[in-house]
């Protein structure tokens, strides 16, 4: 179907006749039941408008002003009466020629350096007692060797010395002498050792003489 034919078609026509006349007569119910008349009062009311003010904030406040700093003056320097200068004669020159005496400085002394203490001479040995001069308390006699008995040793001879304490009591023991040597020298020495003599409350050395007999 062309255009034409579309436009000549009687239905389109009865179609926008019908809608031109339904919206006539919607108009006319409105103006009959007072509804335009109820619009046309809300657009008549009075529009309240209201004008927010926009909040202005406090300006700050000024800065304090500046502390002026007083500086202190300073005091006139004191007024000093005035002194005359003093009369001052004039310097009276000597003709005659000023001979000055020679300083004569002594020679220093030599440095002695003193000589050093001669030393302390050694404390005097103790006496050596012997024989009749020994007191003895208390003694223990040694024993002939076993060893030197295995060994055919049938006699010996051996001379100790004692060192012997404030309180007569044995310190140390040493052999001058023994015959035949190294054998009885243990033996004297332990029995020497726990001897007593007694106390004269000074130190001495005693010499003692040990012989042995194979019996």
């Amino acid at each position: 179907m062309d255009f034409a034919r579309q436009q000549r078609d009687p239905t389109r026509h009865l179609i926008g006749i019908g809608v031109v006349i339904l919206v006539h007569a919607i108009v006319i119910y409105a103006l009959v039941t007072g509804l335009a008349r109820r619009a046309v009062e809300v657009i008549k009311k009075p529009l309240t408008a209201t004008i927010i003010e926009e909040i202005k904030l406090p300006p700050p406040p000024p800065p304090p002003p500046p502390k002026k700093i007083e500086i202190p003056k300073a005091l006139p320097p004191p007024e000093q009466p005035y002194i005359p200068p003093p009369d001052i004669p004039p310097p009276v020159t000597n003709t005659e020629p000023v001979i000055a005496a020679p300083t004569i400085t002594p020679p220093p002394e030599p440095h002695v350096i003193a000589p050093p203490p001669p030393p302390a001479p050694p404390p005097p040995k103790p006496a050596i007692r012997r024989g009749n001069q020994l007191v003895v308390i208390d003694k223990v006699d040694p024993v002939f060797p076993e060893r030197a008995r295995r060994d055919g040793v049938e006699s010996g001879k051996v001379t100790a010395r004692l060192q012997v304490d404030e309180k007569g009591l044995v310190t140390d023991v040493r052999i001058v002498s023994a015959n035949p040597p190294r054998v009885f020298d243990r033996e004297v020495i332990r029995a020497l050792s726990q001897w007593r003599f007694k106390a004269e409350g000074e130190k001495y050395e005693a010499e003692v003489e040990v012989n042995f007999v194979l019996e």
